[in-house]
């Protein structure tokens, strides 16, 4: 007869501030290490877009975050984002490992 293997304790979730370093590089990636692929492409998607808004209601007077400002304003927000899901997937986890 077969032994059974014990069981796998999960793998722990990246820790919070690696996941807004990431995101903060690299926008989208943050979402991306929490899970989130479709999340990911949708701020993508809509920094992108805003982005392009914005590049057209404004004049080459303004600096380039001036012209870029809704692009700004979602990468500003994803970042938040990933970071606050990436907190709370760590402490659910810790809470987890310290209550089984």
């Amino acid at each position: 007869m077969a032994s059974a293997a014990p069981p796998e304790s999960p793998r722990p979730p990246p820790h919070p501030l690696l996941v807004m370093a990431v995101a903060a590089v690299l926008p989208g990636m943050g979402q991306v290490m929490n899970g989130n692929t479709t999340r990911a492409l949708t701020f993508i998607f809509f920094m992108f877009m805003l982005g392009m808004v914005s590049w057209h209601l404004t004049t080459s007077a303004h600096s380039f975050i001036g012209r870029h400002a809704g692009g700004v304003l979602v990468y500003a927000i994803s970042v938040m984002d990933a970071y606050r899901l990436a907190r709370w997937r760590f402490e659910v986890h810790r809470s987890r490992l310290a209550h089984p």
